[in-house]
């Protein structure tokens, strides 16, 4: 795997897609650089780290990845598990905590190459969808919370999520109005902008608008990097506001040179239960949800070339491997990079390496013009991205698949928020067994659970027929989906699930997608058998069940 991993053609297509891939990654570092500092500063880093994530998965990442059009970096679902980690790590010590945190990160990535090497990153494809968008609904839920507060210009004492939410109707009371101002129109850029369309300015990436638009608000009412606005009590208004320096509002400490933000890790905690709590947690979230993404981005992508999952996450360890040893925050495939990177018609992995060269050109050229955002705006980019985690459309796409779906999903997102994303991700997992035990009535028992009936017969040359006998389900699916890899491509292959007592939603979600890879490749793959099983739902890949529930 190691020998794969390094073999790659690092600048394939170089000279034919250049120009595409340069506009792209122009665009996409518009969107990475005010994102990059504001996960950074809400996971109680420097603002900085976030673009040393974003450089070392461009100039590294992008040159020995599975996923070519994938966009490394960091990204909001490990806010919460990095904020932890300080705070748990650092006792109080914001310096010693991020230290910690970055030697965690480190033991985090070599787990993350382990797992690509180990070829065990195809586990996820049958991970439940249901709990891995509970859980970054949840998390979404905590990013807002949080968040929140600094926008309205406000900084309560909370030590936890409920606390935070809780006290936002007296945040509201007491906003700050200059604070509030920039923060609520950074807002209304960010949900109003895609309506343009990408006509003409709709073209310019919704973040750099509200960035500029915090930047020249708060230019315009004279913010200092030292100082906080609060509400005047004497009626001073917007224009003379009272001020008590206790917290900054602009961004501070971006350094006037690149090598002054490389910081070491710590790894003075590396035998206590704390930090091997903060290495799970940054292993399990980043893993995941980097391979989900990675799942997803590969649907979007153009042309027949498809991802190695276990080649992207041995590649994404190794960056989180060495972004942890010089400073940075951990990095994942994430989506709304990815996607916008082909959506602005990147064609090869250059366009990553591009928009890690923009972005070290930023920093190297405008330091001190990034140091005028408002943390305001930052923390309505951050508001906005835990809304797109937990919005309404989440809760009806989990509807639309079946009922159980969505009790899975609000199980899972109570679970979390309750306990924390560790305990939550297991409740869930717990649950969801059980829910596939009630699903597959008397043909379900504990060894159905992991272990699947299945015959895969050759019938003739090329031509493979698998029959099905007993519940698939995600728990017991891995083995079967090991054969289906295994088969040659351009053959014909017949599923046969008409003897399944239980299909559950994952099982049905990867059959299909293998039907299509399959096909696309050259081959032929049909699925019979479901006129035979009841759907739980009117979706095409709701769960099928075979005989009636006890």
């Amino acid at each position: 795997m190691l020998k794969t991993l390094f073999s790659t053609r690092p600048f394939a297509g170089f000279a034919e897609d250049w120009r595409a891939d340069l506009n792209a990654g122009f665009l996409v570092s518009l969107i990475a650089l005010p994102l990059c500092f504001g996960i950074a500063t809400a996971s109680g880093f420097p603002p900085i780290a976030g673009v040393i994530s974003s450089i070392v998965g461009g100039l590294l990442v992008s040159r020995i990845n599975g996923l070519p059009l994938g966009i490394t970096g960091p990204a909001a679902g490990l806010i919460t598990v990095l904020y932890s980690a300080v705070e748990t790590l650092g006792a109080g010590d914001a310096w010693a905590g991020y230290r910690y945190t970055l030697a965690a990160i480190v033991v985090a990535g070599v787990l993350q190459v382990v797992l690509g090497i180990t070829r065990t990153g195809r586990i996820a494809a049958l991970f439940p969808a249901a709990i891995a968008h509970g859980m970054l609904a949840a998390i979404g839920i905590m990013i807002i919370g949080r968040q929140a507060h600094i926008l309205l210009g406000t900084r309560p004492e909370v030590t936890s999520v409920w606390q935070s939410l809780a006290q936002i109707p007296v945040s509201l009371f007491h906003f700050n109005p200059v604070i509030f101002l920039i923060g609520l129109l950074s807002l209304a850029v960010l949900f109003g902008w895609p309506m343009f369309n990408n006509r003409g300015l709709g073209r310019v990436p919704a973040p750099i608008i509200a960035v500029l638009i915090g930047y020249l608000l708060g230019q315009a009412f004279n913010l200092n990097p030292a100082e906080l606005y609060v509400r005047s009590e004497a009626g001073g208004g917007l224009l003379n506001p009272t001020v008590y320096t206790t917290a900054p509002q602009f961004l501070a400490d971006i350094p006037e040179h690149l090598l002054d933000s490389v910081v070491f890790p710590d790894f003075g905690q590396f035998t206590t239960v704390a930090f091997w709590s903060a290495v799970i947690g940054l292993f399990l979230v980043g893993s995941l949800e980097s391979l989900l993404v990675a799942s997803a981005v590969d649907r979007l992508a153009p042309g027949p070339v498809r991802a190695d999952l276990n080649r992207d996450i041995a590649a994404v360890g190794l960056g989180n491997v060495l972004s942890g040893l010089i400073g940075g925050l951990p990095m994942i495939v994430e989506i709304v990079r990815s996607s916008a990177n082909i959506g602005y018609g990147a064609r090869t992995a250059n366009a990553n390496l591009f928009h890690a060269l923009f972005l070290l050109l930023f920093i190297v050229l405008l330091p001190n013009w990034l140091e005028g955002i408002p943390l305001a705006t930052l923390a309505a980019l951050l508001i906005y991205a835990g809304y797109r985690l937990a919005s309404p459309a989440t809760f009806a796409k989990a509807w639309d698949v079946g009922a159980e779906q969505l009790a899975l999903f609000v199980m899972t997102l109570v679970a979390v928020l309750a306990t924390n994303i560790l305990a939550g991700i297991a409740i869930a997992l717990v649950a969801k067994l059980l829910l596939s035990r009630w699903l597959g009535g008397r043909g379900m028992t504990l060894c159905g659970l992991f272990r699947l009936s299945y015959q895969k017969t050759l019938e003739r040359p090329g031509d493979y027929r698998i029959v099905i006998d007993g519940p698939a389900v995600f728990s017991n699916f891995l083995r079967l989906k090991g054969e289906l890899t295994r088969l040659p491509q351009g053959g014909h292959v017949v599923i046969d699930v008409s003897g399944a007592s239980l299909i559950d939603h994952t099982v049905m979600d990867y059959m299909d997608r293998f039907s299509q890879r399959y096909t696309a490749a050259g081959g032929h793959c049909e699925i019979v058998g479901l006129e035979h099983l009841a759907a739980h739902s009117e979706h095409p890949l709701a769960a099928r069940f075979g005989q009636p529930r006890d």
